[in-house]
């Protein structure tokens, strides 16, 4: 059978520098073939940035952890980074079960952006970009609350909830942009930009 993706995304061996389950999946399922490769970032950026320019500084020290020489002639590397957005308040990955009551008290009822900055990087050059998701909570109860940071344990989470989990099905009302971008990988937007890399 022919394959029928675009001939510019088969031109390249994808290399997913990401350890979530989820970006993985979702690569996946887009039919793209890649390999995981890994190496540790310390995530710490600058205290002066905002919002989108945080996830995409994020993604571009993912991919800088890697020298050209550790990216193979024809492969391209992809890095991501989600961050939840409360108003202006950055709301990382909770560090413990407290932490992240809170910081879903904090969601409930409101609403907040979620975005994923990507980087892409080859031998010869590199591009990043961000897309942007408005997510909407309805109020939740302590109760309900407590009962999916118990069950789920979603520490490693940024605004610790993943949309796919019972929270999401339950508490949330509506959302504004990609659906996949809250998951962690706006797939739309890094398949057009595949297309063009």
């Amino acid at each position: 059978m022919q394959h029928m993706l675009p001939n510019n995304i088969l031109k390249y061996k994808i290399v997913l520098a990401s350890n979530s389950p989820r970006r993985q999946q979702l690569l996946h399922e887009m039919a793209i073939p890649f390999e995981v490769r890994l190496k540790p970032v310390d995530e710490v950026f600058p205290s002066y940035l905002i919002k989108e320019e945080i996830a995409s500084y994020l993604s571009e020290l993912k991919a800088n952890a890697f020298s050209d020489e550790e990216i193979g002639d024809n492969e391209l590397l992809i890095t991501a980074d989600t961050i939840v957005c409360l108003d202006d308040q950055i709301l990382n990955k909770p560090n413990d079960r407290n932490h992240a009551i809170e910081m879903l008290m904090q969601l409930s009822g409101k609403k907040h952006e979620v975005i994923t900055g990507v980087c892409f990087k080859s031998r010869e050059k590199m591009k990043s970009f961000f897309v942007s998701t408005f997510v909407f909570f309805r109020e939740l109860t302590p109760g309900e609350i407590e009962y999916y940071v118990d069950k789920f344990q979603p520490f490693d989470k940024a605004g610790a909830y993943g949309i796919q989990e019972w929270i999401g099905f339950v508490g949330i009302k509506k959302i504004e942009g990609s659906y996949f971008n809250v998951v962690g990988f706006p797939t739309e937007r890094i398949f057009e930009e595949l297309k063009t890399f």
